[in-house]
């Protein structure tokens, strides 16, 4: 049962991709401030990725992370877009942040299983 959430993670992914390197225009926009809309974007994709993909935490916690770093590096060559380092550390630490939940609830839900009878 492992492909819908990885469907949804690398979905989640390509749709990043999409409003970081597309057309302003055609982003998504909230009311919440570049900051918010980083944070948001990449906390859920940290959280898809970690919930989708369990048995190696660093190697995808390493991989969540790279992305955010292609996605502001390639950002050098999207006309009218700009690359950040303070973009990239939002995402970066939101992303970690979405691993971190995701792990805490693959913690939880294995705990609960195990004590089930």
């Amino acid at each position: 049962m492992t492909i819908i959430p990885r469907l949804i993670a690398w979905g989640l992914a390509a749709a990043i991709a999409f409003a970081t390197l597309g057309p302003a225009e055609r982003r998504p926009h909230l009311n919440l401030g570049q900051n918010g809309e980083h944070a948001l974007a990449f906390m859920l994709l940290g959280l898809a990725f970690g919930l989708a993909h369990t048995r190696n935490r660093s190697l995808t916690a390493t991989l969540v992370i790279a992305f955010t770093g292609l996605i502001e590096i390639l950002q050098f060559w999207a006309p009218g877009r700009h690359a950040r380092m303070s973009d990239f550390v939002v995402d970066a630490l939101a992303a970690s942040l979405g691993l971190l939940v995701a792990a805490a609830l693959d913690w939880k839900l294995r705990r609960t299983q195990r004590s089930l009878p």
